[in-house]
């Protein structure tokens, strides 16, 4: 493959991806919300001046919460796919990744607690 075609494929695969990104946003209700969350604790994050470590940290656990919806949703929608009828193993593979993205949630939820909270309880003091 020439320099050009390589360009175009890799182009393209970020386009791909941003694809299913929006996807995943327009048909998921939870996507929705984890990105009205995303921008709710970037506003709260400048408003208290977080420092660079704090940034680091509610970054990953934003990026973490995020891929781990979009992997569920890929999850559902292959099981959906391969087995379109009501089957007990299929509910289990989507609730048992359901499952893994609200962990993850309130694992970040926590980690957002643990760097808001004393900065919102110091403005109030």
């Amino acid at each position: 493959m020439n320099p050009k075609q390589e360009c175009k494929k890799l182009i393209n695969s970020f386009k791909y991806a941003l694809q299913g990104f929006a996807s995943s946003f327009r048909t998921e209700r939870n996507m929705k919300i984890h990105v009205v969350a995303t921008i709710l604790v970037i506003i709260l994050g400048i408003y208290l001046k977080l420092n660079l470590i704090e940034w680091s940290i509610i970054t990953i656990a934003i990026v973490i919460v995020i891929s781990a919806e979009l992997f569920n949703t890929a999850i559902e929608t292959i099981v959906d796919m391969v087995s379109p009828q009501k089957n007990e193993k299929a509910k289990l593979a989507k609730d048992i990744s359901a499952g893994a993205v609200l962990i993850l949630a309130i694992g970040s939820a926590i980690v957002g607690f643990i760097i808001f909270l004393p900065k919102i309880i110091a403005i109030f003091s």
